[in-house]
C-alpha cells in the first residue's frame, strides 16, 4: 500500500503530490484527478503512479488527501467511505486528509461514520507557498487519528514548516498564513512600483523587493525578536528609513493588514456555514 494518495490535484493538490514525491519518494505517491489528463501529465512529471477513479485511489494508500473544493466533499467523502470501512475490516486502517477551508472535521464526521467505524480524519490548511518548500500548513486530528499525524507530516515535511494546532483556530490561521500570501504580493510590487519611479529597471526592483521580503520574514523566524525591534534596528536617526515607515504609517499599511486578515477570517467561517 502507498502512502499517499491524491484526490484532485489542482493549484494546491499538485504542489502538495510534488513535495509528497520529494518527501516519500515517488513510488510512494498515487493521483486522481477527475480530469484524468490533468493528473497524467503531473504524473509523466513526478514519476508516480496514476489511478482511474477516487475510490481507485482510496483503495491504493494509507493517507488520502483530498484537494476538492468545499462544496465537493461531501459526496466525495460518501462515495469513498464505504470503501475504507471495507479496507479497516481486512486490517488495512487509512486516514482521510481534508485541506477543504471552512469544512470542520465535524462537519466531515456524518459522510464517514457508519458500520461501527469512523474513519479517521486529519484536517490541514496549507498556503500556496508550499510550491517552493517554504510553505506553512496547520495541522490537526480528529478522533482516532493521532496514530496516522506523524505519518502526514513525514508526507508534508518538504512544504516547508508544518504546525499542529487546535481546531478552534484554524480560520484564524487561514486568515493570517493561508490568505496572507495574496496580501503581501501586491506590498511587493507596490516596492517595486516605487523602486521603477526611483530608476530601478523593472525586474531588478522586482527581484530585489522580493528578496528583501524573503530576508526580513527570516529574520522574524531565526533571531525570535519581535518585527517592532527588528524595524528600530534599521532606523537611524532622522535618516531614509524612519522616513519610509512613515509614510507607511501616512497611508495606513497597519490598519489595512489588520483589516484584510480581520475580513479574510470572517469569510473564511461564512464558508464554513
Amino acid at each position: 500500500m502507498k502512502k499517499a494518495a491524491f484526490i484532485g490535484v489542482g493549484n494546491m493538490g499538485g504542489a502538495l503530490a510534488r513535495a509528497a514525491c520529494l518527501a516519500v519518494g515517488p513510488d510512494q505517491v498515487v493521483l486522481y484527478n477527475r480530469t484524468p489528463e490533468k493528473a497524467r501529465t503531473l504524473a509523466e512529471e513526478l514519476g508516480c503512479a496514476v489511478v482511474d477513479s477516487a475510490s481507485d485511489a482510496a483503495w491504493a494508500a494509507e493517507c488520502l488527501f483530498l484537494g476538492v473544493k468545499p462544496c465537493g466533499m461531501r459526496p466525495l467523502l460518501e462515495e469513498l467511505a464505504p470503501q475504507i470501512r471495507d479496507r479497516h475490516r481486512v486490517g488495512e486502517d487509512k486516514v482521510v486528509v481534508s485541506m477543504a477551508a471552512g469544512l470542520s472535521i465535524k462537519d466531515m464526521r456524518p459522510h464517514l461514520a457508519g458500520a461501527g467505524y469512523y474513519v479517521p480524519v486529519v484536517r490541514i490548511m496549507p498556503n500556496t507557498c508550499v510550491a517552493v518548500g517554504k510553505g506553512m500548513t496547520a495541522l490537526c486530528a480528529g478522533e482516532g487519528a493521532n496514530p496516522y499525524v506523524q505519518s502526514v507530516e513525514e508526507i508534508l515535511s518538504a512544504t516547508g514548516r508544518v504546525e499542529r494546532i487546535s481546531e478552534e483556530l484554524m480560520d484564524q490561521f487561514s486568515a493570517v498564513a493561508g490568505c496572507g500570501p495574496a496580501f503581501v504580493y501586491p506590498y511587493i510590487e507596490a516596492l517595486a512600483d516605487g523602486g521603477v519611479m526611483a530608476g530601478l529597471p523593472r525586474q531588478q526592483a522586482m527581484e530585489y523587493a522580493a528578496q528583501m521580503v524573503l530576508g526580513a520574514a527570516a529574520m522574524v523566524l531565526e533571531s525570535g525578536k519581535h518585527p517592532g525591534r527588528l524595524k528600530d534596528e534599521v532606523c537611524s536617526p532622522g535618516g531614509s528609513t524612519i522616513a519610509g515607515v512613515a509614510e507607511l504609517e501616512r497611508g495606513g499599511l497597519r490598519a489595512a493588514a489588520i483589516n484584510a486578515v480581520l475580513a479574510a477570517y470572517k469569510r473564511s467561517t461564512e464558508l464554513g456555514k
